[in-house]
């Protein structure tokens, strides 16, 4: 393998912290003898690109420094290749790094794990979720939470994370079951009344909300959350458990486990890593082993 591997840096995460993480990230990894190039992009698609080029051209690794969104955009860059990806979490949900048990928000002690895996090759092989040609790592939301992420998006006011508690006060006074037909496998359709559904490769997405509680990123699986049909009321005193896990428990929510899910239901986009993949009709395979990762053994 060779000692030069590439930082993938999104200077923008986190507020700035994506830039900031950058040096001492970078500093960690040469001070373990490797030779750092760094990869930025004028855009996402831009990014993308250059990412891609470079693990054609043979990167030892690519390490995502930023949240996230980086994170997704690196995995369509090294998923199916044998690159390992490294994650430097320094953005706002660092859903994916949680997952992986990495530090957040600590530049030095991420990049020392990832250099330490590269020299004892202890690199863990996780399943992805794809739906056409996209990839993601962590959950697929559909329903009262991607309702609450598309009016999100459309605010231009305030900024960060309040303009999507705002977004949920709103999508709460508007509120309605969504009429769903879902396939699990190769089963029988099945039509049901539902809050949300969310198909998780990763067990959080909106920074630390464990919808997916009990998903495991390499067996192979899926874990399908349905809050069903419930009041308002009932929402509001369900979704505060999401952050521990506990909501599993309660009566309206089932868990399914499936290696593919088609998801149809008027009106929805579905996010996947907190990025719009495009409207339902959407089918999500779990794909084992799709991405080599730089991060303790679970």
């Amino acid at each position: 393998m060779t000692s030069e591997i590439s930082l993938f840096v999104n200077p923008t995460a986190g507020r700035g912290r994506g830039a900031r993480a950058a040096q001492p990230a970078a500093r960690a990894l040469r001070d373990a003898g490797y030779s750092v190039r760094t990869v930025l992009g004028s855009d996402a698609d831009d990014a993308l690109r250059r990412a891609r080029e470079a693990v054609a051209a043979g990167t030892g690794a690519l390490i995502a420094v930023g949240g996230d969104g980086l994170v997704s955009l690196a995995l369509r860059a090294v998923a199916g290749t044998d690159t390992p990806l490294g994650v430097v979490a320094v953005g706002t949900g660092n859903d994916f790094g949680r997952a992986l048990g990495l530090p957040v928000r600590d530049p030095v002690a991420a990049g020392r794990i990832a250099a330490d895996a590269l020299k004892n090759h202890t690199i863990r092989e996780l399943d992805l979720g794809r739906v056409g040609g996209r990839w993601f790592g962590t959950v697929l939301a559909s329903g009262f939470d991607s309702r609450v992420n598309d009016r999100g998006n459309r605010m231009r006011w305030p900024t960060g994370r309040f303009k999507y508690d705002l977004a949920m006060v709103a999508e709460l006074a508007a509120f309605k079951p969504v009429p769903y037909r879902i396939t699990l496998d190769d089963g029988a359709e099945r039509e049901i009344e539902a809050t949300l559904v969310a198909v998780g490769n990763g067990p959080s997405y909106g920074g630390g909300m464990r919808i997916c509680a009990d998903a495991v990123m390499d067996d192979g699986l899926f874990d399908v959350t349905v809050v069903g049909d419930c009041s308002r009321a009932t929402l509001l005193k369900v979704f505060p458990r999401v952050y521990r896990g506990t909501h599993l428990s309660h009566p309206v929510v089932t868990v399914h486990r499936t290696a593919k899910i088609t998801l149809a239901a008027p009106g929805l986009t579905g996010y996947a890593d907190g990025e719009p993949l495009g409207p339902l009709p959407l089918t999500a395979q779990c794909v084992p082993g799709a991405v080599r990762v730089l991060a303790p053994g679970r």
